[in-house]
Parts: C-alpha cells; sequence; structure tokens
C-alpha cells in the first residue's frame, strides 16, 4: 500500500471521528450552526482527498453532503430528526467506504447512487426554500476585475475548536510550501520525474481544498489556476520550463504572502492577483506567456515587479508608491514586464509569520514517541542505578550532581509521557452516537451527559478501555435505564439519563458511567448464584446487598428477563473485568433500586513507568504496583501470638473490626525460608477483596520500568512483568490479582471469602472515605484524608538541618521541608517537649507532587480507617474543616489545602535556594 493512500486513510479515519463527535453534538443541540460548519469542513475535507486520490464516487457522495450542509446553514431551522438521519447515514456509508479502500485499495461502486440521489434532493429542496440556488461549489473562475478590494473583507467568526483548525491549516500550508518551493526547483533539473509532480500537486491541492472552506476566496483562486497548470504537467502535456517554474513560484510567493495576511489579520487580504492569474492561465492553456497577437513574451525570470503592500515592511528599498500604483488601479502593465514575476518572494515580515506557525507544534509519528518512552524508562533504570551508588558517597559534588539527574530524569519523563496523553472525550466522542442508536431501537428516550471529557491518560490506556467503556455503555440503556411508560409510572421523567465522567485522584484515572434507571435487584443475583452453585443460601443470606450485586462480574450470573440483540446486564461483564485488570485497572459498582446504577472504573495514568513498593522474600526481591497497595503493617515477634488467629486452617489478622486473610508469599512461591522476627504485612487491594501479604523485608518505594516477561514466563499468573532494579539486578512484579487467586482468598472462592466476614456489624450508609488518623502534641487526634497523602516517613531528628528559620531533611533527591503540626494549628496546650525528641524519631506525613512536598510533623501516626462521615460538628479553629466521631472518639479534620497553601511560599524559597 503506497505512502500516499495510508495517508488518505489516516486522515479519512480521523475525519469520519470527528464527524461522529460534530452528529453527537447536533443530536443535543438541532440548530447548532457551529457544529453545521465544523460538518461541513469535514466532509469538505474528505472531498477534496477523495478526488486526489480519484475515488469519485466517495468524493460524489462527500460533495453531495457538502451541498445539504450549504442548504443547511442557509435554513438553521430546517434542521431535524430525519436531516440528521440522513447526515448518519452518509456518515456510515464514507466510513465503510474507507474501510472498503482499505481492505482492497478500491471503493465500493453498489449502494451510493441511491445515497447520493436522496443528498442531492435534500439539497434541491432546501435551496428551493431558502429561494436560492444549490450550492455546488463550482470551480473558480480567472475572470476578475483588476482592482484591490477597497476594504479589507469581513473576518469569518470562528469558536475555539475551529481557530484550532486554521493555526493547523496555517501551519500545514506552511509546511507544504517550503516543500514545494524546494521541489519546483527539484523539478526544473528533472523535468521529467513524476514522483516530484505528484507531492507538488498534492501539496497544492491540500492548501486549496481547505482555504475555500474558510472564506478565503481569493487565495483558493490562485491555488486552483495553479493547480490546473500542474495537472497539465502531470498528464505530460507539458514539460517544466523556466516560464512555468517561474509562474509557479510566483504563485507560492503570492500564497505565502496570502498567509500572513491570515495569520496577522484573520483574511486573506485585498489584493486580488489577478494579472498574476491571467498569466498562470496563459501557461495553462499554451505551456509559455503569448501576448495578444500571440507572440512568445521574453522569460520573466530576471524582470522586477513591484509587491503588494499588505506584504512589504517599510524599509529602504520598499517600492515607491506610484509603483504600487500601477498595479493597484489596474493600470496595463508593459509586454515587457510579465505578471508572473508580480509577487516579490516572502519578506523577513512573511518569514516570521511562517516561523512562528510552524513552530508551535510539529507532528510527530507514535512509534517515534514509543521509541522515546522506551528510552527515558532506559534512562529512568539509569538515574536509579546511580541514585542508589551515590546514597552512601561522601562527596557532595557527587551527591548534588546525582540529585540534579533525578530531577531532570523526572521532568524529562513527564514531558515524554505528556506527549502520549490523549484526552478521554477521544472514547466518549462515539458513545452519544451508540446510545442514539440504541435508545431508538429499545424505545426509549435517553439523554447523555459529560463531565471531565478533557481527562487525559496514556495513548494505550486510552485504545484498551474503548470496548469495556461501550459495552458498559450498552448494558446501561438496554437494561439500566427504564421505558418512558415505566419511568413515567415510577415518578421519574421519561427521559433517562447517563452520565459519563472522568477525573484524576490518586496518581490515577477514574472512570464513572452512572444511569438513573432502575438499578440492580440483589435479590434477582442471589437467586441466581445459588442456581449456579456460586454461593449457598446461608452464605448469601451474610452478605450485603451490594456484595451480591458485585457478584455481576461473575460468568453467567446476567438478570436480564430477555436476552436482546443489545446486551444483558451481567453476560460479559467478566469479559470486561478481565480486560480493565489486563491494564491494572480495577472496576466496582453502586447501585440503588429504583434510583439507578454507577460502574466506577480505575485505571494508571501509564503502563511504563509505575511507582511500586520493594519488598524482600527468601533473599530475593519483588515489586508490587502501588495502585494495589493499601497499607503496611507490622507485627512484632512477642505480639504475633495474639494477632494472628486460624479460621478453617486459613490465617487472618483482625484489622479494624474485620478478619484480614493472610498470604505467605515464600509459601506461594515456594521459597521455603522460616519467618523469622517481626511480621511484615503489605495490605493489598484486588477486585476490591482485600487480603495481607506478608513478607520477610519491606524495602521502599520507587518508580519502576516494566518489562514484559518472556513467553516462556507469560503463564505463570502470580507474576506481571518485571524490572531492572538499581544494582542492575532483576526484580519481578507481582500480578496482585494472581496472588490472590492462587492463595484463594479472592471472591471466585466465596466459600473462603464468606467464612471471614465478620457478623452482626452495622453497615453504615454513606460514601465511604479512607482517613488516616495521627495524634497532636496536646493529645489530640486528627484525621487527614490519605488520597491527599503523597507518603508516610519516620526521620531521625539527628538527619534535621537548618534551612533560615525552616527545618529540612535531604529525603529522595530533593530538600524537604518540615513543618510542626502545632505550628500550623497553634496548639492551646503545650505538648511534648521538643528538645527531648531531638535524638529520637518523628512521625512525618509527606503531601505534594514529587520535587515540591512538604512534611507534616506530628506526634503519632495511630491508624488507618475506612468510615463514613455521617455527622459532623463545626470547625473549633482555622486549619481544620470540623470535627467527627472515629472509631468512638471525636477528631478533628485537618484542612489540607490550607495547609499546603500556607507552605507554599516556604517549598518556592527553598526552591529558588537550591
Amino acid at each position: 500500500m503506497s505512502d500516499v493512500l495510508l495517508e488518505f486513510l489516516s486522515k479519512g479515519t480521523d475525519s469520519l471521528n470527528q464527524l461522529d463527535t460534530e452528529l453527537a453534538s447536533l443530536l443535543e443541540t438541532p440548530q447548532d450552526s457551529q457544529a453545521l460548519i465544523h460538518i461541513m469542513s469535514i466532509l469538505h475535507s474528505i472531498k477534496a482527498d477523495a478526488g486526489l486520490m480519484e475515488f469519485s464516487g466517495t468524493e460524489a457522495l462527500a460533495h453531495a453532503g457538502e451541498s445539504v450542509l450549504h442548504g443547511l446553514l442557509a435554513r438553521v431551522e430546517a434542521v431535524n430528526d430525519d436531516t440528521i438521519n440522513l447526515l448518519i447515514e452518509l456518515a456510515d456509508t464514507l466510513r465503510f467506504q474507507v474501510e472498503k479502500i482499505a481492505a482492497t485499495g478500491a471503493e465500493e461502486e453498489g449502494g451510493i447512487a441511491e445515497l447520493s440521489d436522496k443528498l442531492r434532493s435534500k439539497a434541491e429542496t432546501l435551496a428551493e426554500a431558502a429561494a436560492a440556488p444549490v450550492v455546488d461549489a463550482p470551480p473558480p473562475s480567472a475572470e476578475l476585475v483588476e482592482e484591490e478590494l477597497p476594504e479589507d473583507p469581513v473576518v469569518m467568526e470562528l469558536d475555539d475548536e475551529m481557530k484550532e483548525v486554521l493555526k493547523d491549516f496555517l501551519q500545514e500550508s506552511y509546511e507544504n510550501l517550503d516543500r514545494v518551493d524546494s521541489e519546483l526547483i527539484e523539478l526544473e533539473e528533472q523535468p521529467d520525474n513524476r514522483e516530484l509532480l505528484s507531492s507538488i500537486f498534492r501539496s497544492m491541492h491540500t492548501i486549496k481544498g481547505t482555504c475555500g472552506f474558510f472564506g478565503f476566496d481569493r487565495l483558493e483562486k490562485v491555488t486552483h489556476i495553479g493547480e490546473n497548470l500542474l495537472v497539465k504537467l502531470r498528464d505530460g502535456e507539458y514539460s517544466m520550463t523556466e516560464d512555468i517554474a517561474t509562474g509557479l513560484l510566483a504563485m507560492v510567493d503570492a500564497v505565502r504572502v496570502m498567509l500572513s495576511e491570515i495569520s496577522d489579520h484573520g483574511h486573506d487580504g485585498r489584493k486580488l492577483y489577478t494579472q498574476l492569474i491571467n498569466q498562470l492561465s496563459e501557461l495553462k492553456d499554451h505551456g509559455k506567456i503569448l501576448d495578444k497577437s500571440g507572440i512568445q513574451l521574453p522569460s520573466p525570470s530576471a524582470v522586477k515587479t513591484p509587491v503588494p503592500d499588505s506584504a512589504v515592511p517599510v524599509t529602504s528599498d520598499a517600492p515607491s508608491e506610484s509603483e504600487n500604483e500601477a498595479e493597484d488601479t489596474g493600470a496595463p502593465v508593459e509586454a515587457a514586464k510579465p505578471v508572473v514575476a508580480a509577487v516579490k518572494p516572502a519578506t523577513a515580515r512573511d518569514e516570521k509569520s511562517s516561523a512562528n506557525i510552524v513552530e508551535a507544534s510539529i507532528r510527530v509519528d507514535v512509534p517515534v514517541l514509543d521509541s522515546l518512552m522506551n528510552l527515558v524508562g532506559e534512562l529512568v533504570l539509569a538515574r536509579n542505578q546511580i541514585v542508589e551508588y551515590v546514597g552512601a558517597h561522601e562527596n557532595t559534588q557527587v551527591v548534588a550532581a546525582a540529585q540534579r539527574l533525578n530531577l531532570i530524569t523526572s521532568e524529562l519523563q513527564e514531558g515524554v509521557m505528556q506527549t502520549r496523553m490523549q484526552p478521554i472525550h477521544s472514547i466518549w466522542a462515539k458513545l452519544p452516537r451508540v446510545v442514539r442508536d440504541l435508545s431508538r431501537a429499545c424505545g426509549k428516550q435517553i439523554r447523555v451527559e459529560m463531565e471531565g471529557k478533557s481527562t487525559e491518560l496514556d495513548k494505550s490506556l486510552i485504545e484498551a478501555m474503548k470496548d469495556p467503556i461501550t459495552h458498559l455503555v450498552r448494558n446501561s440503556v438496554d437494561h439500566g435505564i427504564e421505558s418512558p411508560e415505566q419511568r413515567l409510572a415510577a415518578g421519574k421523567p421519561a427521559e433517562g439519563t447517563l452520565l459519563l465522567r472522568a477525573f484524576h485522584e490518586g496518581g490515577q484515572v477514574h472512570i464513572e458511567i452512572s444511569d438513573d434507571g432502575g438499578g440492580i435487584h440483589a435479590d434477582r443475583i442471589k437467586k441466581k448464584a445459588i442456581e449456579n452453585g456460586v454461593v449457598t443460601a446461608e452464605q448469601a443470606s451474610r452478605l450485603s446487598d451490594q456484595e451480591i450485586c458485585k457478584m455481576i462480574f461473575l460468568p453467567g450470573l446476567s438478570t436480564a428477563e430477555a436476552v436482546t440483540n443489545i446486551s444483558g446486564r451481567g453476560v460479559g461483564m467478566d469479559v470486561v473485568k478481565t480486560n480493565i485488570e489486563k491494564i491494572s485497572g480495577a472496576i466496582d459498582l453502586d447501585t440503588e433500586v429504583g434510583r439507578g446504577t454507577v460502574f466506577k472504573i480505575r485505571v494508571p495514568l501509564t503502563l511504563a513507568i509505575v511507582p511500586a513498593l520493594i519488598v524482600s522474600t527468601g533473599g530475593q526481591r519483588f515489586a508490587i504496583p502501588q495502585v494495589n497497595l493499601i497499607e503496611l503493617i507490622r507485627i512484632d515477634e512477642e505480639d504475633q501470638s495474639s494477632a494472628i488467629e486460624f479460621i478453617h486452617g486459613c490465617p487472618v489478622h483482625r484489622l479494624r473490626g474485620h478478619l484480614l486473610p493472610l498470604v505467605y508469599l515464600n509459601k506461594e512461591l515456594m521459597l521455603d525460608t522460616p519467618q523469622q522476627g517481626a511480621l511484615n504485612i503489605v495490605v493489598l487491594q484486588a477486585e476490591k477483596c482485600r487480603f495481607g501479604l506478608v513478607v520477610d523485608q519491606i524495602n521502599d518505594t520507587q518508580e519502576i520500568v516494566v518489562k514484559p516477561l518472556a513467553e516462556a514466563l507469560k503463564s505463570i499468573p502470580v507474576f506481571a512483568g518485571a524490572t531492572i532494579m538499581g544494582d542492575g539486578r532483576v526484580a519481578l512484579i507481582l500480578d496482585t490479582l494472581g496472588i490472590g487467586q492462587r492463595a484463594r482468598v479472592m471472591s471466585n472462592s466465596p466459600d473462603r471469602t464468606v467464612s471471614l466476614s465478620v457478623s452482626g456489624m452495622t453497615e453504615k450508609v454513606g460514601k465511604s472515605e479512607t482517613l488516616l488518623l495521627v495524634s497532636t502534641a496536646s493529645d489530640g487526634r486528627l484525621a487527614i484524608p490519605l488520597n491527599r497523602v503523597a507518603r508516610l516517613e519516620q526521620f531521625d531528628m539527628q538527619r534535621t538541618e537548618k534551612a533560615g528559620n525552616s527545618s529540612v531533611v535531604q529525603y529522595r533527591g530533593q530538600i524537604l521541608p518540615l513543618v510542626q503540626l502545632s505550628d500550623f494549628l497553634h496548639e492551646r496546650r503545650s505538648g511534648v517537649d521538643e528538645q527531648e525528641a531531638e535524638s529520637g524519631l518523628i512521625q512525618v506525613v509527606v503531601f505534594g507532587e514529587e520535587g515540591s512536598q512538604v512534611g507534616l510533623i506530628v506526634k503519632e501516626i495511630i491508624d488507618v480507617v475506612d468510615e463514613v462521615l455521617q455527622a459532623r460538628g463545626k470547625a473549633s479553629r482555622d486549619g481544620v474543616l470540623g470535627t467527627a466521631a472515629i472509631d468512638g472518639q471525636v477528631t478533628e479534620l485537618l484542612d489540607v489545602t490550607a495547609f499546603i497553601t500556607s507552605t507554599s511560599g516556604l517549598i518556592v524559597n527553598l526552591e529558588e535556594a537550591a
């Protein structure tokens, strides 16, 4: 497949994706003129590209659609369901055409004529209603009045999106002109080079095709006549001569001047370029320049002629007013001065405008970004090795250089990752169309709402999320939202709402798909689960409704009363869950009968470089992705007998009223090493099930580069990949889900899970929050939202230093400012004497992102709890949001935002000092 065809297919697919987005917008607001303008622009682009590739059927189809859009813009009130359905049919047919061309190299000829006739008929109807002829976009005429426009053209008002389109047009046009400049010179030396001719023709065709849409008529006329001349060259009617080359170069200069006017003023200038167009017409018709008597004029290459005012800066060598006036007023030009040279090569101002546009952005192929990402990954590995090596080095210059390398690498990593990020709207764009088609098929009325469309995540994750999200949306439409009659009977509006919401939190992307439908009936799930032998009736009786509803993620647990060709709630949900977990994500749901259902998805920002906890077992190191990490527990040797219990032979630890099943990593990996000393438990979460992983040692957290496992190891379920540590040795990355399933502590072993539930506990209703509990110097209790905490640390007081009036500590390659909790909250009672703690350990809660963090010194870190804050009291002092009863004790809630804001100046000062 040729590069030209590949470019056509790629651009066509992108255009059709944009078309789906605009049609979805038109569905919400049928009289949206901006959406109509965007749709017409897309059809115009498809028409131009199809014509260039000689796909006449696709070109005619897009052209007929463009004519309909011209009519709709004249009569916006004519946009209705029938019109939108016709445009949707057009979009579907164009997509089928592109897919057919991609598969076979040729377009589908059958079935196009009928749709083209429908579109032309619609365009004629619209034109008649508007008492205006059908706009058929004829080629521009070369017969022009030889004068300048009396005033500047009216500038088309564009929204922000169209301004971006215009910016892209200018950038692409400047790039094309630069290429045409060099290729024309090369073509003079190689007149028979067909590839050069085709490249020049494509570049000018692209400029012509887009400028007409924006209303740049003068630019379109110049490029159109130049394109006609290039056709004669391409078809072999003429060979490249000096006259033709000079004429085409003059056209390029004229186009460059007009692009400069567009960039500076929003229009293509006042100059009509009549004589240039006539001269190019002469070259097109005869291959040379003739006077009125048919005698060939001398070569124009050495002739120097005036430059349009709009393109010339005020300099000493600028042409005189009289010279300009001769052309501006249409005065005849002497035969010895052919107008082919009427446009001076681009001036300094033009070049500056071109540079500003072109330098604003560049196009980069995805494989190049993937290669950069791999190189950054290797750099992160090298950084880790260097930082580990110099950690014990006493040479301050070496340490400073390593810290600088650490900072630069982190910034470079963030920058490269940013280039791969795409807004989630690229997934959501097609969903309004999907919902519209399905709701009509089901006889329902559903409105789609979106929040957080600009939320970004890695391109690889975007691709992986398309199918799961589409499946969830189809389920919500088919079985979530009721029919209009059922909704009205239940006191709801006839139109249901499907809300798509996305946001960043805790270093992850959260995606919610919620409907205001009938919800999931737990009794139906329970009945089905008992029938299928998933749980016993006794076990099911001890599960909450939410826990029962989450069983829909198990294979075959559908509650749909009738199986349809659209979806069935439960059918395929296990596949959705599996696909999300493949990209290190998780899915959960909340549902309430009569109120609706919310599916909650969490995925990492990227899969290439992830933060991980490094642990050791049996003399080997392993990495655990932090996305699965909940908390760390240490049980001293003398307390283990009371802290570890056994139920049916399974070890558990009672953690805040719940029994936490324990999995010994050395046993699961068959590393026969006896457990000695203190017990280190890493509390992990997978599929909303928690279990404790017992390891020999907890080392540190690092950013690791994920490397795929060799083919021979991919079948081992407990490993998700590998990474290279700072000392050059390989560490395997643990698969939390695989370990839980291997140890039979996951929800697909309900007998084990149910038996570990603690009965008799009152379930609180509301949104649960994970809170970090700490104590203050005055023995008070303070709760901090755990999702605002970066890390928990413990420092020796002897490591702290003074920087001005601030206490600091060297921490993970940066200078971490430390703030006493008593200084922020202004304790009313004196607490622990800070002098007594100078030789001891201090407990620090770290906030902020890496590179701009601050540490809060607290008296003691008490616990991490999940709590539903049902009742809150008022704040008793500055720095707290209020009070709440947590674990039976009144606890203040820290205002984290106020704390970070109050310390921002301290961070800036330390960064400037560094």
